[in-house]
């Protein structure tokens, strides 16, 4: 398979050529990613910029690259991180959920720069470990089961390979760098019966090891007017 670097080198139609390619040539978990110590060191990490009212509740201020993190199932926080990764130029893939609707990254991010899998195959992990080598943000969605070691170990060996950050969506890792939560607490738009949600404003705490949970308010849409009393 193609090294990072070179994947770098390419144009955008040219590195997702190719890690479609290399995603077609997965058949088993052996063939799709080398066996790697699942505690082998990191470099200096990086992180993938988020909104402005993410970023205090996160170690570093962004996503790690290069590794995974436990996301918990609200749509509307996953495409807001979409809109905001794609809009500034970075190039994101969703694995395993069709049923999510992108249709406000057309308006706030750039769809151009999103692809989506929605049926990974038999080896939904080994196309997520691909796409990781070559894309910013990769979410992946599963069933909520967590890999075992054995099978673990090589998929994060890729990841930390790559360059992306992979956010976990109900299917587990062991050990994820960071766990968050994440709800929508308030809806607006929608007034005696009627109206359209313009905005939500979603809880967010993040744990991570060795700190205390963090918080943060992210609003997505139209954020909350004032109103004089």
């Amino acid at each position: 398979m193609r090294d990072v670097e070179e994947l770098g080198h390419l144009s955008r139609a040219d590195r997702i050529a190719t890690l479609r390619a290399q995603m077609e040539a997965l058949t088993t978990p052996e063939t799709a990613v080398p066996a790697a110590a699942p505690d082998a060191e990191v470099g200096e990490r990086e992180y993938l910029k988020v909104p402005l009212e993410l970023e205090k509740a996160l170690p570093g201020g962004g996503l790690p690259r290069r590794a995974v993190a436990s996301m918990a199932d609200c749509p509307a926080l996953v495409v807001e991180l979409i809109s905001h990764v794609t809009r500034a130029g970075g190039h994101v893939a969703v694995v395993g959920w069709p049923e999510l609707s992108l249709a406000q990254v057309s308006e706030s991010g750039d769809i151009s720069k999103a692809i989506v899998i929605p049926d990974a195959g038999v080896d939904p992990w080994g196309v997520t470990a691909v796409l990781a080598e070559g894309l910013d943000l990769v979410i992946h969605h599963g069933a909520p089961v967590t890999l075992s070691p054995a099978r673990a170990r090589p998929v994060l060996a890729k990841i930390r390979g790559g360059r992306a950050a992979v956010l976990s969506v109900g299917a587990c890792v062991p050990s994820p760098v960071l766990t968050i939560r994440a709800e929508v607490v308030t809806y607006r738009g929608i007034g005696r019966g009627t109206g359209r949600i313009n905005g939500v404003d979603i809880a967010v705490a993040v744990q991570s090891k060795g700190q205390r949970t963090a918080h943060a308010t992210v609003t997505c849409g139209k954020h909350r007017k004032l109103e004089a009393v």
